[in-house]
This record gives C-alpha cells, sequence and structure tokens, in this order.
C-alpha cells in the first residue's frame, strides 16, 4: 500500500485533469478497442466518466474499476485527437498507480516487477537461463519469420511468439565507450525486447552510429524503462528502475540518449518527469537533463548527423517496402517523417504507403497478455494492410509492433518479413 498522502495528491491531480473532459465521443471513432467491442466502457470518455464517478464514490468498487481501465492500450489515439486536449494517457496510468495504491499489487504482477524487473542482474541471468530452456516448451511455428508456437500446454499456445535470442545484446556487446570522427557522442538505451529478443537491431544502431562518425556509451546491464511496471499502476518499481538507469547513464557524458524503441522513446522523454515526486532535487535535475536530449535513432540520425548514404540500385531489382507507425512514435512524440527519411536512404527498396500505416497494431504490452482475443483481432486489421500494400518488407520503428505484427502474418501463412527501420538503414552500408 502507498501512502495515504500521495494517494490523495493524486486524487486531486486527476480531479483536476477530469474536469477538462466535454464528452464529446471523438476518441470512440478513433479508439481501436471500441472498434472490436462497441462497448462505451472501453472507449476514453466512458472510462473518464468512471473515474470521476470512481472518485465522488470513495473507491466503493476498485477492483471492477481497475478491470476496465486495464482494457486498454494506452496507445494514445483519444489523446492525439482530444479537440479539449485531454491528457488521457495521464489520466490512466494516475488512476491505475490510484488503484494499486488503495487495493496492493496482484501477487503475480509483484513477482515479476518487484522480484525480477526491478532487479536488472537477476532478471538477465532469470532470461539468460529461460533462453536455454524455452526449447522444451516452444517448437518453431515459421521459419521465415523466425516464430515459435507452444507445446503441449504451453500459456502462449494461442500464438507464435519470437522467442529470447541465444546470446543478448549486453553479453555479446558488454560495455562500450568510443568516440567518433563527428564529434557527437550518445548514450544508446538498449530496452529489454531489443536486448533479450532483437539484439540485431541492437547491433544495427551500433553500425549506423558507427559509418555517421558518431561515438556511443552502452553501460552494462542496463535496467527497463519501467512501462511495463507503470502501466500496471507499480509506482514503487517504476520509480526504482528510473533511479537505477540515473545511475548508470550520466547525463553530462554524452550530447544524446538514443533508443530503437518508440516506448522506450517516450517513456523516458514523458513519463519519467511526470512521476518524479519521490525523486531527489540532484535525481530530478538529472533525469531532466537526460529526457530532454533523448531521441528515436531515427530521428536522431536524420536531424543531427545528416545520414551516410550508399551508392544507388537498379530500379528492377527494388523490393516493396511499406512502414506501420508505432503509436508511441508517431502520437506521443510527433515523429513520422524521419523514420521514412531512414527507410529511403536505402536504395533497394521502394517504400509503398499501407492504409491506416498509423492505426495501432493491438499489442499494447501487457493487453496482449490479458486480452488477447481482441488485441489479436485488432492486428488482423494491421496484418490486412501491410498485405493489401504488396510490400516484401515491413517495417517499423518498435520491438513490441514487431512481435505482434509477426504474431499475425506468422498465423496467416504470410512470407512478409518484419523489420526495425534501423536494420534497412543498416543495409545500406554493407
Amino acid at each position: 500500500m502507498y501512502d495515504m498522502k500521495k494517494l490523495a495528491a493524486l486524487v486531486k491531480e486527476l480531479e483536476d485533469q477530469l474536469m477538462v473532459c466535454m464528452r464529446c465521443g471523438m476518441c470512440q471513432a478513433v479508439c481501436p478497442v471500441f472498434a472490436e467491442t462497441g462497448r462505451e466502457a472501453d472507449v476514453a470518455r466512458g472510462k473518464l466518466a468512471l473515474l470521476d464517478g470512481l472518485i465522488q464514490e470513495m473507491f466503493k468498487d476498485p477492483k471492477g474499476v481497475n478491470e476496465r481501465l486495464m482494457r486498454c492500450l494506452l496507445c494514445g489515439s483519444c489523446a492525439a485527437n482530444c479537440p479539449s486536449g485531454v491528457k488521457v494517457l495521464d489520466i490512466f496510468l494516475k488512476a491505475r498507480a490510484i488503484l494499486v495504491g488503495y487495493m496492493g499489487l496482484h501477487p503475480a504482477k509483484k513477482a515479476v516487477f518487484r522480484g525480477m524487473l526491478a532487479h536488472p542482474r537477476l532478471f538477465n541471468s532469470l532470461v539468460k537461463s529461460a533462453s536455454r530452456l524455452q526449447g522444451f516448451f516452444v517448437k518453431p511455428a515459421d521459419d521465415f519469420l523466425g516464430t515459435s508456437c507452444g507445446r503441449f500446454f504451453f500459456p502462449l499456445a494461442d500464438r507464435h511468439i519470437k522467442t529470447f535470442a541465444p546470446d543478448s545484446f549486453h553479453s555479446s556487446v558488454g560495455r562500450l565507450d568510443t568516440n567518433g570522427v563527428s564529434g557527437l557522442k550518445v548514450g544508446f538505451f538498449v530496452g529489454c525486447m531489443i536486448d533479450k529478443i532483437y539484439p540485431n537491431i541492437g547491433h544495427a544502431v551500433l553500425r549506423a552510429l558507427k559509418n555517421n562518425g558518431v561515438g556511443a556509451f552502452v553501460p552494462v546491464e542496463q535496467g527497463c524503462c519501467g512501462i511495463p511496471a507503470l502501466s500496471s499502476g507499480d509506482l514503487k518499481t517504476f520509480q526504482k528502475l528510473v533511479r537505477y538507469n540515473l545511475e548508470i547513464f550520466p547525463a553530462g557524458d554524452f550530447d544524446y540518449l538514443v533508443t530503437a524503441c518508440a516506448t522506450c522513446t517516450s517513456t523516458i522523454k514523458k513519463l519519467w518527469p511526470m512521476f518524479a515526486d519521490d525523486l531527489s532535487e540532484a535525481e530530478k535535475s538529472q533525469m531532466k537533463e537526460l529526457a530532454e536530449k533523448t531521441m528515436d535513432i531515427s530521428q536522431f540520425l536524420v536531424e543531427k548527423t545528416g545520414l551516410v548514404t550508399a551508392g544507388s540500385c537498379d530500379a528492377a531489382q527494388k523490393a516493396l517496402l511499406s512502414y506501420h507507425d508505432p503509436c508511441h512514435l508517431k502520437k506521443s512524440l510527433g515523429i513520422a517523417a524521419q523514420p521514412r527519411t531512414l527507410l529511403r536512404a536505402n536504395s533497394r527498396y521502394i517504400l509503398k504507403e499501407m492504409s491506416e500505416a498509423d492505426r495501432c497494431c493491438g499489442c499494447g504490452g501487457s493487453f496482449n497478455l490479458q486480452y488477447y482475443g481482441i488485441s489479436a483481432s485488432i492486428g488482423k486489421r494491421k496484418r490486412d494492410s501491410i498485405v493489401e500494400s504488396g510490400c516484401s518488407t515491413v517495417a517499423t520503428s518498435c520491438p513490441a509492433c514487431m512481435l505482434q505484427i509477426s504474431d499475425m502474418l506468422s498465423q496467416a501463412g504470410d512470407r512478409i518479413q518484419v523489420k526495425h527501420a534501423i536494420e534497412i538503414y543498416a543495409e545500406s552500408l554493407e
């Protein structure tokens, strides 16, 4: 349980923010969950009305309200299209923290977040062990996409998953501290999924930085950005991870902090400062400096280095490529042109836009685990847009989106590669 004074302060902030909503219903037209369920309780307006009632009724039914609040992808489509500028995601995250503070964290989540995620070295060791044992629980499902499905009664048997990489990014790179001829130096925040599932993305980042003359600082055993814990209302674990990362990323040692994960970028830039009340003044100052100089890798390369590109390719040899906009990159940070500039730098491809390129893929982190039926239904709509574009490769800028898209394409038997935008760019440097 949290300190009641802190809960009261969060409730007051929630009350102030709820007053802005006019209940106009514009969020209804853009909510991917509502499009599948048709339930008013699943759209932002319904949840905001519910929260207003929650405060007035003094938490009469916190479990029921919490369950309805969790039926949200946190994609930001509602906030991005709200005429009143309601900060819907801020409200939902604060509401989840209030409810967890009031009810306590679910034992399973407490074991995952506070027992493992909050301790990066232990978490890395556990994942390393799991990567060695995963063959007993999963079997190959699609060699082309590299997905697997469950054996026997594996909990995720109804989906095609990407398993842990044999070697994580941090185990193959270790600590890195280099200087580049450009005079620029960046810290590289790797993120859990790139480190443990998609290390090839991390290596593509390093290759791109080196070819553009940029030095890189990569500390050993980074921690999670904290979004899994925060989205479940666990402020304690979130703030512990923020402090951990502040310790290993001294803000003054590099010019920018880059990430190749849309969610990590958005979390560091927007959510770290928002939920920093328990940090010391020195920590807040460092965190603010770090947040201000955090950039998506495509934004950094396009805006700060000018991009080093390779030679041209014969038009007959070019393949069709499409791009999916991650919600946390476009809707939260307004970054959409830069990844496309990165893709166009590779002359081996022709960029063909898919329909609804910025519509949520349906992953939503833990939403995919709790509400897979809804998540998959949203994902199938994204899969249809990808296939209709006629592309042979689909790129995006978020490893979570890559997981969801790979699952949908694999289950449908589509032979379309799924890559990160930085991988496409790095291929042009070979």
